[in-house]
């Protein structure tokens, strides 16, 4: 197992996956004070709009924005730099997209000093079967050892990929870079949310997750606290 991130480093980001601001204002007010660290997708984005990212960060929490941009290099560019006006700490884009459209969100990052970018390796819903329908041969730890590789000479500030692959990342790029782990349920019986490669998030720190992403364990959970508790718990 991977200890090089210290246990002070680790952080647990609960995940807004909701469909209107409302019941996203509602899981932040229950969770209080317990928690200061929130993803907001694009189905909240596109249903809420930016409102609520510069809240959050007015309240003094810090936002990822999972906008998993794959654009032309000017455009990334222009969303990234409309992430950092929000003051978001945490912005990904596609790493599929190639060297061109990272660096451009890299260099676009420049003007804010908080915001980082991440480099989003293979979507978690994704199998080697799926890679497959869209002529790749690598299988999935493969092919995310890949990407990865390219995020680094991008200047990527880090990558996104599943729990499972945190081990052989964080072999790979060392101590310093962040490795953030979507599909993380808090037990083996907690929802995947269409994740093919889940995983707890104890497994994810072991093995060298510097964040990890848990949703419906805590939004759906009686004591949404208590989750969160627990899911730090492995930090």
């Amino acid at each position: 197992m991977n200890t090089d991130i210290p246990s002070a480093d680790r952080e647990v980001i609960v995940a807004l996956d909701f469909d209107d601001r409302r019941a996203a204002e509602e899981l932040v007010e229950r969770l209080g004070d317990a928690c200061g660290f929130y993803k907001i997708g694009l189905e909240l984005l596109t249903a809420a709009g930016p409102g609520l990212a510069r809240d959050l960060v007015e309240r003094g929490h810090e936002v990822f924005l999972d906008l998993k941009l794959f654009e032309i290099p000017n455009s990334v560019a222009g969303a990234v730099r409309a992430a950092g006006a929000l003051g978001a700490s945490l912005v990904t884009v596609h790493a599929m997209g190639g060297t061109g459209i990272m660096a451009a969100a890299v260099e676009a990052a420049r003007e804010f000093p908080r915001l980082r970018v991440l480099a989003l390796t293979v979507v978690t819903s994704m199998t080697a079967g799926d890679l497959a329908d869209i002529g790749i041969e690598a299988d999935t730890e493969e092919q995310v050892l890949r990407l990865a590789r390219l995020a680094v000479g991008a200047g990527c500030d880090g990558v996104i990929a599943s729990p499972r692959e945190a081990g052989v990342l964080r072999a790979l790029l060392g101590p310093e870079r962040l490795i953030v782990t979507p599909g993380v349920t808090l037990g083996p019986d907690g929802a995947t949310g269409g994740h093919a490669r889940p995983g707890t998030p104890q497994a994810a720190f072991a093995a060298g997750a510097s964040h990890v992403v848990v949703g419906r364990s805590i939004a759906r959970a009686s004591d949404p606290v208590a989750a969160l508790r627990r899911a730090r718990g492995a930090c």
